[in-house]
């Protein structure tokens, strides 16, 4: 099997020849740092990795390096942009937002590694009908996202996202408004959380439908780790979180394509709600020493009970960048015992690293060919 067919086999839940093995977006410092300034396909071919390409263009996230470039404008949402610093390690952006109705405004920060928000979009309850009224959805471009697929080819998957700061509703609000006090409006003021994301909510339709519905994708990213268990109780989730997640993941089928539902942080008490939120598979799958509290991996694989695919596991930090050859090797017999011995699972780190060794990374590929069905 190639690439490819590797995962796109395990996402169907089956047993491709060897486990597939990849990570979870290539960044571009690491890029820069580690492997000589290659993009990111050609690190995954150095490495020996299973490529998985995430396309960024016209997605929304404020936290994509040089992410001003891409935000969405309309003549009724106009965003005025001051690169107060533009010092790569210490950037400070101000956005001010003109409407016919009024103005918002939001910052962040940033170094060469990721973006921060400094300060949040929405102050005032009212806010919210500014960004139903007029809040642009962004459209992508297919021809290009088709030239990215066929570039790929064998070598592994296009991963896409829904529109927006984060893929999922709630999550995409919790970079409107700091969690802590949208956490509080839950209990204060509930009808007014759900107006907020039910305003998302038919954004992201939208988008779905406009932009997605024939776009050469072959796995969309939802979720976000606003909705981990380790932010939010099980009991939010199933309010906030769940039922908005599957009503995108219905619209995502209905327009031909997979979702894998991102948890960058605790799941273990809501994995029966990943379940119904219907999703086709589930990340990061997140260990302790990154944030998360997946300790026993055989738990995870019985209570999905083969019904979702899974990726993710790898300790980022603590494994794959400062363990061993053998620490790596262990984790990843651990882990394709854990989650992947029946199929349906492809190892991934967990989420983003940074300065990986690029032999780890060769050890982690080398380690996980090794593992078959």
């Amino acid at each position: 099997m190639n690439g490819k067919e590797r995962m796109l086999c395990a996402l169907e839940r089956g047993k491709p020849d060897r486990l597939p093995v990849t990570i979870h977006q290539w960044q571009q410092y690491h890029l820069d740092q580690y492997m000589g300034g290659c993009d990111a396909l050609d690190a995954f071919r150095q490495t020996g990795l299973d490529a998985a390409i995430q396309y960024f263009e016209a997605m929304g996230q404020f936290w994509i390096p040089n992410a001003e470039k891409y935000v969405p404008t309309s003549p009724q949402w106009q965003d005025e942009i001051t690169v107060v610093d533009d010092d790569p390690d210490n950037k400070v952006v101000h956005h001010r937002i003109v409407t016919p109705e009024g103005e918002m405004t939001y910052k962040t920060g940033a170094d060469r590694k990721t973006t921060w928000i400094t300060e949040y979009l929405i102050k005032r309850h009212e806010d919210v009908d500014l960004i139903e009224k007029y809040m642009p959805v962004a459209s992508l471009d297919k021809e290009a996202i088709a030239r990215q697929y066929d570039l790929i080819g064998d070598s592994g998957i296009l991963r896409g996202f829904v529109w927006g700061d984060q893929a999922g509703c709630w999550q995409h609000a919790c970079c409107l408004m700091d969690v802590q006090d949208l956490i509080l409006e839950t209990f204060e003021n509930a009808d007014w959380v759900h107006r907020l994301l039910k305003v998302l909510l038919e954004k992201k339709l939208r988008f779905i439908e406009e932009s997605l519905a024939g776009a050469k994708f072959d796995l969309i990213e939802t979720g976000g780790g606003a909705g981990s268990d380790t932010v939010v109780s099980p009991k939010m989730h199933r309010e906030f979180c769940m039922p908005y997640d599957r009503e995108m993941h219905r619209a995502v089928h209905a327009v031909g394509l997979k979702t894998t539902y991102h948890t960058c942080g605790g799941m273990m008490h809501i994995l029966d709600q990943i379940i119904e939120n219907e999703t086709d598979a589930s990340e990061t799958l997140t260990p302790p020493g990154c944030g998360g509290n997946i300790t026993v991996p055989e738990e995870v694989r019985r209570a999905f009970g083969g019904r979702i695919a899974m990726i993710g596991g790898m300790d980022q930090y603590n494994v794959l960048t400062s363990g061993t050859p053998k620490q790596i090797r262990d984790e990843v017999v651990r882990l394709f015992e854990g989650f992947g011995i029946d199929g349906g699972y492809i190892l991934s780190a967990s989420d983003h690293f940074f300065d990986a060794p690029v032999e780890n990374l060769r050890v982690f590929a080398e380690a996980a060919a090794e593992c078959r069905y």
